[in-house]
């Protein structure tokens, strides 16, 4: 197997299971699928395959699993997370006809922790620390909706310090310059795995191309390494992707999340 496959097989075993959803306040089965149920009226829809499903087949999943979500008026958003290696006749067409938008197509990078845990300087003036407290996790939250160009959503930071005051091991990193915080991610170890997610890593515009993104991800990588991980999995941005792949991680396949809103 080329290192392409092992890693590939590796995420397909060990990562599409529970161990993708550690913060799930529930999930429920449908066939293959797992529904999911998230802090904050957020519905997430995951599944390790389809297995030999049909576009017919693949049809009336999205539609069951829509319907799940639609009787709880709590849910105000779903995502269906696809792959672009899976095998699913019909899902695009499935999940539009059914009020979902894809966003963006992201790259799935895996590689060894060592890659990124490089001893690469600290831009000048640039601090990186762990956050914890309430006004940092609201704050480093909104910068990460900023450098994103969306509207700050207060529940993505509820959602963080619900995570924070379970101790599921996440880790909030951010890099602070000019007196404010500039870039910003997550850390999160996967019990039972090899992995650790780096996720939701992003620079405000004014601040990309320095190193610092790069830093941050080094400083994030040392500490799971701390941890006893061996591999690092991440859905990456156009922005993010060159810097993981000078770091030694590989594109194994892609991930389009389709967004359903009430």
């Amino acid at each position: 197997m080329t290192d392409i496959e092992r890693y590939l097989q590796a995420y397909d075993e060990q990562l599409r299971t529970d161990a993708e959803t550690p913060s799930a306040v529930s999930v429920a089965r449908l066939g293959p699928l797992r529904l999911v149920t998230f802090a904050g009226g957020r519905g997430f829809v995951t599944y390790q395959d389809l297995g030999d499903a049909d576009a017919g087949a693949i049809a009336a999943l999205v539609e069951d699993a829509l319907a799940h979500y639609v009787v709880q008026p709590e849910i105000t958003r779903v995502e269906w997370k696809t792959r672009g290696h899976d095998r699913a006749p019909g899902l695009d067409e499935a999940l539009r006809s059914n009020g979902f938008e894809p966003d963006e197509v992201e790259s799935i990078m895996i590689g060894p922790l060592e890659a990124l845990a490089e001893d690469i300087p600290t831009p000048p003036g640039v601090t990186l620390r762990v956050v914890t407290d309430e006004a940092d996790v609201r704050a480093m939250s909104a910068m990460i909706d900023e450098a994103f160009g969306e509207d700050v959503d207060p529940g993505i930071a509820d959602a963080l310090l619900a995570r924070l005051a379970r101790n599921d091991g996440m880790q909030l990193w951010v890099a602070e310059t000019d007196g404010r915080m500039v870039s910003g991610g997550r850390l999160e170890p996967v019990p039972g795995t090899d992995f650790v997610g780096i996720w939701g890593g992003a620079t405000l515009e004014a601040y990309r191309g320095r190193g610092i993104y790069r830093a941050l991800t080094a400083a994030r990588a040392r500490a799971a390494l701390a941890l006893g991980k061996k591999l690092v999995h991440s859905d990456s941005t156009e922005y993010s992707r060159p810097i993981l792949e000078r770091s030694g991680l590989v594109k194994v396949s892609t991930t389009t999340p389709y967004r359903w809103v009430r």
